[in-house]
């Protein structure tokens, strides 16, 4: 399905149901943590792929920077975005291995996303520290990313992972202990760690992904109806069922103040 055309014709909505369930589990749990502003308050999208999380984040009313290296999905985010009637949000294509090049985007933003994307990368270290200096002081981070723990809905999601960067996984996910880890060596706090996508999703995904083979249309037509039962139900069947979540989420808060010497 030509997802641009569903655009012109609906709107925002259909940047997100274009694919994989997973992408609206990821809206649903951020915009929960995106209030409405009308304060003028800059985010940018780390990894932002063809733009839905950073078109929605304009339309809560925020600056929206997208940075992606992938100059033809910039251009469609680019293209969705004047279909959603947010022309001000704006696309960059740019390598995030080369962000702390970036001085001109340290402490210039109040929210960072990062959504889908650090598993990509091997330094992860290197872009969660350079993440980290974008935000203003008291800003917060907002990512998710595969959980360690999550059972495969295709089988090469269970890798081998590469060891060069080719745009693929090059490691299966995160636990909680890592992404903490992450955060102390970034200098952000951990305001909260959850999960998202449990049983139903995967469940519907694994579906579309074999329909989807034969035809993608087809598929995403016949996965569509069933796309209005996880946000009802994902969470408590996931939990009934001891079934891990494929998602795990974190916010992340850049302290306002310096530590005073003898703290922590």
């Amino acid at each position: 399905m030509n997802t641009s055309l569903l655009v012109r014709w609906f709107g925002f909505p259909p940047t997100l149901i274009h694919g994989d369930t997973l992408v609206l589990d990821r809206w649903l749990w951020l915009r929960q943590r995106l209030p409405y502003t009308r304060n003028g308050e800059r985010l940018i999208d780390f990894g932002c792929g063809s733009g839905a999380f950073t078109i929605g984040a304009a339309k809560r009313g925020y600056q929206a920077l997208g940075i992606s290296w992938d100059e033809r999905n910039q251009q469609v985010a680019a293209e969705r975005a004047r279909l959603c009637r947010q022309p001000e949000t704006h696309f960059e294509v740019f390598d995030l291995r080369r962000l702390g090049e970036r001085k001109d985007w340290i402490g210039q933003f109040e929210v960072a996303l990062c959504l889908e994307t650090i598993e990509h990368l091997l330094d992860d270290q290197a872009l969660m520290r350079s993440m980290s200096a974008c935000l203003k002081p008291g800003g917060r981070l907002l990512l998710t990313t595969p959980n360690l723990l999550f059972r495969h809905i295709s089988r090469s999601d269970s890798g081998p992972y590469p060891v060069v960067e080719d745009g693929g996984h090059v490691r299966r996910g995160y636990s909680p202990a890592m992404l903490q880890e992450l955060c102390d060596h970034a200098g952000l706090q951990v305001e909260h760690i959850s999960m998202c996508s449990g049983a139903l999703s995967q469940k519907i995904t694994g579906l579309f992904r074999v329909l989807a083979k034969i035809h993608h249309l087809g598929g995403w037509s016949a996965v569509l109806p069933l796309r209005l039962i996880p946000p009802l139900l994902d969470g408590m069947v996931t939990r009934w069922c001891h079934f891990p979540f494929h998602t795990i989420c974190l916010e992340a808060y850049k302290p306002r103040f310096a530590r005073t010497k003898g703290e922590g």
